[in-house]
Order: structure tokens, then sequence, then C-alpha cells
């Protein structure tokens, strides 16, 4: 085990493969050549890398055509990842997300959950109502919060029955504290974008809410975004 501990610590802490783990946190599938690009490497060293994280079940890929799309393997892996940045010391994370940082900060995707300051508020408002109850490394879902998660067009068992976690805490590296990810941080984060609460911007990771987004995020949760 401590073999394939160091061998795993070796694989992501080189400079390119933390690069292309970094890119591919936003959930989106990327090609060879894009990610060489973001890793500010050639086409060819890209494959190299790639192939390791591959061989290392770290990252999948998917054929379309002539075209191969990389993204994570699974979602244990973007909880690893944001994990790690969490050990960057809080006085040098300012420089993590580069020139954007403040939107990514406020409210960013962390792989298919809603994360950055929004993401910790709203996580704490549903452990406040008691919708959401912390148990070791998950949450459970109370009577109340089912029916508050039906209320917003999500339902608790449906999500139970996927093949991932329901639902557990990812803890932020901007906050330093757990927003929601699993099934339903994902499912929370689709319905808002599926009703309008919020936007994705091209080439970010950070989000826009929208006027009606902040409006039932006051109504929901009772936070001001």
């Amino acid at each position: 085990m401590k073999e394939q501990i160091g061998e795993l610590f070796s694989l992501i802490g080189d400079q390119v493969r933390s690069n292309i783990l970094w890119t591919l946190l936003d959930g989106k599938a990327y090609t060879a050549s894009e990610l060489a690009f973001n890793a500010d490497t050639s086409p060819q060293n890209i494959s190299m890398h790639l192939n390791k994280l591959l061989q290392a079940d770290l990252v999948q890929v998917e054929r379309q055509g002539r075209h191969r799309y990389y993204r994570y393997s699974k979602p244990e892996v973007a909880y690893a990842v944001e994990a790690v940045v969490n050990l960057v010391p809080q006085k040098n994370n300012k420089a993590i997300s580069g020139s954007h940082d403040d939107p990514i900060r406020h409210c960013r995707t962390c792989y298919d959950h809603l994360a950055g300051k929004v993401g910790v508020l709203i996580t704490d408002s549903l452990i406040k109502k008691e919708f959401i109850v912390p148990v070791d490394n998950t949450f459970d879902v109370t009577f109340q919060g089912e029916r508050f998660f039906l209320d917003l067009g999500i339902k608790i068992n449906e999500l139970k029955n996927k093949k991932r976690a329901f639902a557990r805490p990812c803890l932020d590296w901007s906050e330093r504290k757990h927003h929601l990810a699993g099934a339903l941080g994902a499912a929370l984060l689709n319905r808002m974008l599926e009703q309008d609460w919020i936007r994705k911007k091209q080439n970010t990771r950070a989000i826009l809410i929208t006027s009606k987004g902040q409006h039932l995020m006051y109504h929901y949760f009772k936070i001001s975004v």
C-alpha cells in the first residue's frame, strides 16, 4: 500500500499531469490538443502523460469519430484534486485561479457541483434548516429535506439508486469550509442551470448568478448573493 501511495503522489506531482487534472476539474471532456495547450506542453508530450493517467485509472477516454475526449474516470478524482489544493497555504492560494480570482472564489463549479462562497452558503443553509445532516463523512437527507428537494424538482430516491456517492462534503479550497458534493450536489447544480438560476461562462469555472437566481436563492436558502 505504501508503494502504491508513493507512486500515486509521484504521478500527480508532475507539473504537466497536475495541470491536466486541474483543467479537467470543470467537468468537461477535453481533447489531447486542448489539454496540451492548457498544460503548456507539446502534443507529443501530452500523449505520454495522458497514457500514464489512463493506466492509473485517473482519467478515461471516449472516442467520437476521429476525436478522443478525456475526462476524470470517477468523481473521487475530482474530490482528491480539490482536497490537494486545500494543502496550499492560504496566503498563496490566491494565485491558483489566475487573474479571474474573485469570480472563481465567489461561485464556481467543482467538477459537477457548486463551489465557492455561494456553494458553501447553500450547504450551510441546508444544514441549518436541518434538510441535510452530517453523518461521518456523508450527508443524510431528512424527511423535511426530501420535501424541500422535491419542491425543487429533485427526487431523492432516484439519486440514492445511482452508482456513486449520494451526498458528501467536499472541502472548498477558497472558503476552507465544506460544500455539497455527490449525486445530490450534481442534481442541485443541474437543476439551477436548467431553471436559469445560474449560467456557465466560457473558458472558466466561474458561474454567473442571474437576477432570477438571486431572488430564488434568497427564497429557498435565505442567502444574498
